[in-house]
């Protein structure tokens, strides 16, 4: 007969499913940023071009965001806990594919496997809404949504001091015996969901609405290199308005579609998508800018030549503030609603950015202006989520969360090409290269946090959602105890 768990080894492993999510939450950031640090040195290393080494990075960003709602639907359908422990086994393998060669085909190819697991985070607040009671989900949920900036923050100075002091191999040697741990616990605290959607999978909307976002994703990330008039950028974005064309066409008339139109349509769900598209680009610009800004020479007049690893060591402080964040998200969405928690965030964020535009040339206020940031992001993307829960049903939510990371990635995307472009047409020469200049910077930062009081005007105009008055102060009360117990136990 098969061994049952006693009542103290289900209660250990109840109290270890959030923590468990969140660890795997926070390695697959530490994933998709591990290989920063070593982009300069790639090029020499593998005996390749730097166009080819980039692809290192555009191959987990395509994989992520083809493969986010495509999971999601898949665990709505088959089993959350199942396709979250198969993202979580492709992140490893690639991981170790990683560590095994220095073959650039290899390697992308390796790194695409990793961008599976960008359908960790909406897979476990799934999860999470179907195993926790409703008190403590809010708390839950924050924390998860959370662990993409904490891992982050973490990985990079991991990375740069594993990458400055031994073989690059190593770290994504250390990185695979981190995915084999997050694997395991997730195998053994994580219960499977038994809320399940019936039906079959969309494959002619999966194929669809992957071949639309490869074209649209090819065609921002790359359009820098290749030219944004250039027959290659015109082309794809051609394709993109056919295919989706097409694919939305389909997605109405399909009878178990992947993604629901209708549903996202209403503004309950379409207006957090559409704050999630801008909060990931005002995100962004700050990891982005703030590198290149500590480790430029002292000869530009503003940059503080920094290494990889004190510039890493520099945005620690924002991690660790993300995770103090978050159950203060989870307070106010229990207080005031997620649309309140959604819109500090982002006024949060463009405030933050209003300090890095008063000054961003000494150190101590360029770290407290990005931890302004990381405690604006914590609020914003711990109530992304929450919203999302409260509008839709209990069975869509990993595949309507997945496209919310979609769009938070697509946000990303629209961000890098639009600060790429900023930099490059504000430059000054220096010993024969060219390299930006400080207005370029502050120029990315005024353009972010625009887009940042746009995210918070969306909030504010989301609709609320009704309950009777008893409920919402039950719900409070609850909540407000909950969210200490989440973070204790994380």
């Amino acid at each position: 007969m098969p061994h049952v768990p006693g009542p103290p080894a289900r209660a250990l492993k109840e109290r270890l499913t959030v923590p468990v999510l969140a660890l795997g939450g926070s390695l697959m950031a530490v994933m998709q940023t591990a290989v920063v640090p070593l982009l300069p040195d790639l090029p020499r290393l593998t005996g390749s071009s730097a166009t080819a080494v980039s692809w290192m990075v555009t191959a987990t960003l395509l994989a992520g965001a083809v493969l986010t709602p495509v999971l999601g639907r898949a665990g709505d359908m088959y089993g959350k806990r199942r396709v979250l422990l198969l993202s979580l086994a492709l992140m490893t393998a690639g991981s170790l594919v990683c560590a095994l060669t220095s073959d650039i085909r290899l390697l992308i190819a390796a790194r695409a496997l990793q961008g599976s697991a960008a359908a960790v985070v909406p897979l476990s607040i799934s999860l999470l809404r179907d195993e926790l009671p409703p008190a403590r989900t809010g708390s839950a949920v924050a924390l998860m949504s959370s662990t993409v900036g904490i891992g982050a923050a973490l990985g990079l100075p991991l990375a740069a001091a594993i990458a400055q002091y031994a073989n690059w191999h190593v770290m994504f040697a250390a990185t695979t015996a981190l995915g084999a741990i997050g694997l395991a616990l997730a195998w053994w605290a994580v219960p499977e969901s038994p809320v399940r959607t019936p039906g079959r999978f969309d494959a002619v909307g999966a194929a669809g609405l992957s071949a639309g976002l490869i074209c649209l994703l090819l065609a921002i990330s790359q359009g820098g290199d290749w030219g944004w008039t250039s027959p290659a950028v015109l082309g794809l974005a051609g394709a993109v308005v056919i295919v989706l064309a097409a694919w939305w066409r389909h997605q109405l008339r399909a009878r178990n579609p992947l993604v629901d139109l209708r549903l996202a349509a209403r503004p309950r769900v379409a207006l957090p998508h559409l704050a999630a598209l801008f909060t990931g680009c005002a995100f962004y610009a700050n990891s982005l800018v703030t590198a290149q800004l500590l480790q430029a020479p002292a000869e530009t007049g503003y940059g503080l030549e920094l290494s990889i690893l004190q510039t890493g060591l520099c945005m620690l402080p924002g991690g660790l503030i993300m995770l103090f964040v978050s159950p203060v998200s989870a307070r106010i969405s229990a207080a005031r609603g997620a649309k309140t928690a959604l819109a500090a965030g982002a006024a949060i964020i463009a405030a933050g950015y209003g300090v890095r535009l008063a000054d961003s040339e000494q150190l101590w206020l360029i770290i407290v202006g990005s931890a302004v940031l990381s405690a604006g992001t914590a609020l914003a993307y711990s109530a992304l989520p929450t919203l999302i829960l409260e509008a839709v049903p209990a069975h869509q939510t990993a595949s309507v969360n997945g496209v919310n990371v979609l769009l938070r990635t697509i946000g990303q995307a629209t961000c890098s090409a639009a600060i790429a472009a900023v930099l490059t047409h504000h430059t000054m020469s220096l010993g024969g290269a060219r390299v930006p200049t400080l207005h370029g910077y502050l120029l990315a930062f005024g353009m972010a946090g625009t887009v940042a009081l746009l995210a918070c005007a969306l909030a504010l105009v989301i609709p609320r959602r009704r309950e009777p008055a008893d409920a919402v102060r039950r719900h409070k009360r609850s909540a407000a105890r909950a969210a200490v117990e989440v973070v204790e136990e994380a």
